[in-house]
């Protein structure tokens, strides 16, 4: 029988996807990386850079699962390790700045030389990364049935258009709020984010260890 979570816990699951994914965050590094294109050719990668992200974290949502049974890890395990690698991010948002698990600063220099950047590294690893194919699989597995998925899958699909429609108005934001209001939104996402973490960690601590629930 198919099983649906409050709207609540779904709402909290999109929140915490945009937290992580942050596309406001990532306007700095998008500009700078398609300073050379004109406007046809951005609108061709911010095209491409929502595609990108979207794919990614469908095929994480209905494969992510399989993949953790197939490896043999079990998915307590994970939430301990997916917890504690969400936080580590969190805690670089709310210093203003881009985890390192996201992308290092040499992967960032050597991708404003590539020819495109849509896919590598824009959609991953900077919006669709580790932290938030992680969060994608944790959240398939709170249900079961279509319905679940579908909903989620939906939410990964108007994350997509946030993050279109952003990167579609990055010069008029950065102009508009510049660095210093991209750090207070990135920061009060990197807060929204350490809350999860936490939770993703305690519930994994306790599936792993009963004694302590």
């Amino acid at each position: 029988m198919d099983t649906m979570l409050d709207y609540a816990e779904y709402l909290k699951i999109f929140v915490g996807l945009l937290a992580i994914i942050n596309p406001f965050g990532a306007i700095p590094l998008f500009i700078s990386m398609t300073a050379d294109e004109n406007r046809s050719q951005r609108r061709k990668t911010i095209n491409r850079v929502a595609f990108g992200v979207s794919i990614i974290l469908l095929v994480t949502l209905f494969f992510g699962e399989l993949l953790l049974r197939f490896f043999g890890i079990t998915i307590d395990s994970f939430r301990v390790g997916g917890g504690i690698l969400v936080l580590l991010m969190a805690i670089a948002m709310l210093h203003a700045k881009t985890s390192l698990i996201r992308q290092t600063d040499e992967e960032a220099q050597e991708s404003i030389d590539k020819e495109s950047v849509a896919i590598v590294p824009l959609a991953m690893p900077l919006l669709a990364g580790p932290g938030a194919i992680s969060t994608v699989i944790l959240a398939a597995h709170k249900s079961t049935g279509i319905a679940h998925y579908m909903v989620i899958a939906l939410g990964i699909v108007l994350l997509s258009l946030v993050v279109w429609g952003v990167l579609r108005l990055s010069p008029w934001i950065a102009a508009r709020i510049g660095a210093t209001g991209i750090n207070i939104f990135t920061r009060i996402m990197g807060l929204i984010l350490t809350a999860i973490a936490v939770e993703f960690i305690a519930l994994g601590i306790k599936g792993l260890f009963p004694v302590l629930a």
